[in-house]
């Protein structure tokens, strides 16, 4: 696994988009709210926005995977995502920053974690799952940069320095890796014969099937709290009068904690099914936002939340694309994950916005037990799926 260099070049590609597009705004939250004026229901609106467009581009982004332009695809959209961040550290209204950031959902949409996943699938088939694991592994540390990182170069240049510095490492970093990464694999995908859209019978025959609906709607709810707690985190910790240092010493940490959940997953996997490790991840993602919630009397819990939290949302990442072609089956997958991503990203969008309302109608005390449920409500529907599944089969 080590000596495979295309999927370590996706790997480092990977890393560095997720720090510059997606973990950069949670880490600049605070600093926009105090710099620019605008509310809190008003900048998260931006993100929201950006992964809406994102989940709507996902089902084309499959498309062109299964049509073997993924590589094409990838890298275009990491150097539209920098010169995306080039243009939003200029901004100065409110409009010009939903504009700039409805382009980087598109850029979103090209080359994160469901695009990436989708083209290893789609090449390597039932293999894809070591190449996953190596992604995830790396780019687990993608928020271990971006705060901190984004952190300190807003303190010593100010947050728009920050974010061109940003913006250069995707353009002139990230952007040639991911070429070369998925490039390479996608040959090898198409040397080996992988079906072509022609070869595919009843393309969206699967959408005809209640296991995809409960599956994919199951994700999305835990994609959506989530999405809340990671976006809110900063306001959620300092609500809890958690120092700022704290509070950007805790988050930093989430991103080795998810490398540490991919590799126990790594270990146990031989004694356990992929679906009692899927259950597993809404477990503990459950149990870390209770934790998250009691840290408002004892602040020592957010270690036990950060050590859940980030391996069960470490986790998730490697089981949806495995779980999906385990119940959907492998033809046409980057169509199939690219129509699930659809519905896990609308939750993902929704996360911050919805996050807000919450909190403007009982504050993060309210937003927290909400997140419980719709875990909870998650797994419920994974189960049933996954139910669904096996009668399927029998």
């Amino acid at each position: 696994m080590i000596k495979d260099r295309p999927v370590i070049f996706l790997a480092l590609a990977q890393t560095l988009v997720w720090a510059g597009l997606y973990y950069l705004f949670p880490a600049l939250l605070v600093r926009w709210e105090q710099s620019l004026g605008w509310s809190k229901a008003d900048l998260t609106a931006a993100i929201t926005l950006a992964i809406f467009v994102s989940a709507f581009m996902a089902p084309f982004a499959g498309r062109l995977i299964d049509a073997g332009k993924g590589a094409l695809m990838m890298a275009g959209s990491t150097l539209l995502g920098g010169l995306c961040l080039l243009a939003l550290s200029i901004v100065t209204e409110l409009r010009e920053f939903y504009l700039v950031w409805s382009l980087i959902g598109v850029a979103m949409a090209g080359c994160l974690y469901e695009p990436c996943f989708a083209l290893l699938t789609h090449a390597r088939g039932a293999n894809a799952k070591q190449a996953i694991i190596l992604v995830t592994l790396v780019a687990g540390f993608a928020s271990t940069i971006s705060f901190p990182g984004a952190h300190a170069l807003s303190e010593a240049f100010g947050w728009n320095v920050a974010i061109r510095i940003f913006a250069a490492v995707l353009i002139f970093i990230a952007a040639p890796l991911m070429w070369l990464g998925a490039r390479a694999v996608e040959q090898n995908g198409i040397a080996q014969g992988i079906k072509s859209p022609e070869e595919v019978i009843h393309r969206h025959a699967y959408l005809r099937r209640p296991a995809f609906w409960f599956v994919a709607i199951g994700f999305s709810f835990l994609a959506l709290a989530q999405g809340v707690t990671i976006h809110h985190l900063l306001p959620i910790l300092y609500d809890r009068n958690i120092h700022l240092d704290t509070a950007i010493f805790a988050a930093s940490f989430i991103g080795p904690m998810q490398v540490a959940g991919r590799l126990a997953m790594m270990a146990a996997e031989r004694h356990v099914t992929m679906h009692e490790i899927t259950i597993a991840c809404f477990v503990m993602v459950g149990i870390a936002i209770l934790l998250l919630f009691a840290t408002a009397t004892t602040p020592a819990l957010l270690v036990g939340f950060v050590i859940l939290f980030g391996a069960g949302h470490g986790i998730v990442s490697i089981v949806r694309p495995v779980i999906a072609r385990e119940l959907l089956g492998g033809d046409n997958f980057g169509a199939k994950f690219g129509s699930m991503a659809l519905l896990y990203l609308v939750g993902s969008a929704s996360a911050p916005f919805v996050g807000s309302l919450i909190w403007e109608i009982g504050g993060y005390d309210l937003v927290l037990p909400v997140l419980i449920a719709l875990v909870f409500a998650g797994l419920s529907f994974f189960l049933i799926a996954q139910r669904l599944s096996r009668l399927a089969e029998n």
